[in-house]
């Protein structure tokens, strides 16, 4: 054996200890870093060809495991933007060099901008609902933006849909005289019709109230003079526009918005519904009108409908759900989404290169990163006003430094035996 060589082993022994302090002190560095993950140290040896009369020292190696697929504990907070990760996903954030990469830190918080932007300084990414209901880019970060939470003011939507549901009477009286249906904007509109009104929005957001007026105008039978099917006319006019100071809202002042005709067949069920748009010329707006839940039953009138849109309103809170929706809720009850936050993951994500900043990129040896929204294809789900803490476990840690300590030490007793033989061999010759 080579007294060179055994200390040479000592110096592989107090470098391998040296980096196991490091990870030690880089975890208790970061036992308050939100969304942290413990790095540890582990060894193998070095070994060097010896025979069975000399044997030759080795040494060690080192090398760093990350356990970055290890949750931690979830702690709640004041702030609605703070975000945690139940179960598997890193959120998509990108940094001031426009890269996208990984991050489990969600201590998010708004800059100056709106954008939502962690403690590190890097921006939560997200698919806006500006073009519909957003969908994901599963091998890509294409299509993602800075999600932006600045609303201010007031806002408007109008209206461009609407629905009515209900039941028709099918014991109501035919209506043959077409001088007395409601399209034929008359004063003497018969009993048998049946009104409700429904409340949309222009491009202003003020309100518009459209009055429907439903009306049986026919019945086919068959040979033996069994029902096979009813028609009937739905005619919508503009509230605004009905006449005043007497005892019925007949004659409007402007012709009908829409006249549609529903079909229902012998069992009570809609099996057409023909010119169902309201083309208001005064807002310049087009309402496609849904009335595929309507059935004519021998039962009372009922009905029931709303439109989309929104009067104009001032933002009262913006709040995160569980799969990752940002929503913006209105002074008036209303709430709108503004962005849906996805979360990516890899197949060995412990093998994710770390960078500053607590964020990781994908290698060969994590696998691609694939992107889906949260609660989804096994990844996890978001939890608002929560942060995920680190991994660190201090107990273990100092635990940790005291092995090390004792280790380096003795194997600096090692190196400097070596160089007390070494001493001797040095005055032998003296």
């Amino acid at each position: 054996m080579s007294i060179f060589g055994s200390m040479k082993t000592a110096v592989s022994g107090m470098s391998a200890q040296a980096n196991r302090l490091s990870t030690v002190s880089d975890n208790i560095a970061n036992a308050n870093t939100a969304g942290y993950k413990a790095v540890s140290t582990s060894f193998s040896s070095l070994v060097l060809p010896s025979s069975s009369g000399n044997y030759n020292s080795g040494g060690v190696q080192t090398s760093v495991r990350q356990a970055i697929s290890q949750q931690g504990d979830i702690s709640y907070t004041t702030s609605a933007y703070d975000l945690a990760i139940s179960g598997d996903g890193f959120f998509i954030v990108e940094g001031a060099d426009g890269t996208p990469v990984l991050t489990r830190a969600g201590d998010f918080s708004v800059d100056s901008d709106g954008n939502l932007v962690n403690s590190a300084g890097y921006t939560l990414m997200g698919y806006s609902y500006d073009s519909g209901v957003p969908a994901v880019v599963v091998n890509g970060f294409d299509g993602l933006v800075p999600v932006n939470v600045a609303q201010s003011g007031l806002s408007a939507i109008a209206s461009t849909s609407a629905y009515f549901s209900g039941n028709l009477n099918s014991e109501a009286t035919v209506v043959t005289d077409t001088t007395t249906l409601p399209s034929a904007n008359t004063s003497a509109v018969t009993d048998d019709t049946q009104k409700m009104s429904l409340v949309a929005y222009d491009s202003l957001g003020a309100t518009v109230q459209y009055d429907y007026y439903f009306t049986k105008t026919g019945v086919t039978t068959d040979a033996s003079g069994a029902v096979t099917g009813s028609t009937w006319e739905v005619a919508v006019y503009r509230n605004a526009d009905a006449a005043t100071g007497g005892t019925t809202s007949f004659p409007y002042s402007s012709s009908a918005v829409s006249v549609a005709t529903l079909s229902f067949d012998a069992n009570g069920q809609l099996t057409s519904a023909t010119d169902t748009d309201i083309v208001d010329p005064v807002t310049a707006k087009t309402i496609t009108m849904d009335y595929s839940d309507f059935t004519q039953l021998a039962s009372d009138f009922s009905a029931t409908g709303s439109a989309d849109g929104q009067a104009a309103s001032s933002v009262s809170s913006v709040s995160i759900d569980t799969d990752g929706v940002v929503s913006v809720s209105y002074a008036n009850g209303t709430t709108k989404a503004l962005y849906q936050i996805p979360l990516a993951n890899v197949a060995s994500p412990d093998n994710l290169t770390l960078l500053s900043g607590n964020v990781y990129t994908a290698n060969g040896q994590s696998g691609v990163t694939v992107t889906g929204f949260p609660q989804t294809n096994g990844l996890g789900s978001i939890q608002s006003g929560a942060l995920e803490s680190s991994n660190v476990d201090l107990a273990g840690e100092l635990t940790e430094m005291i092995e090390a300590q004792r280790s380096y030490t003795a194997n600096s007793k090692v190196f400097q035996t070596g160089s007390d033989i070494m001493d001797v061999l040095v005055n032998l010759k003296r």
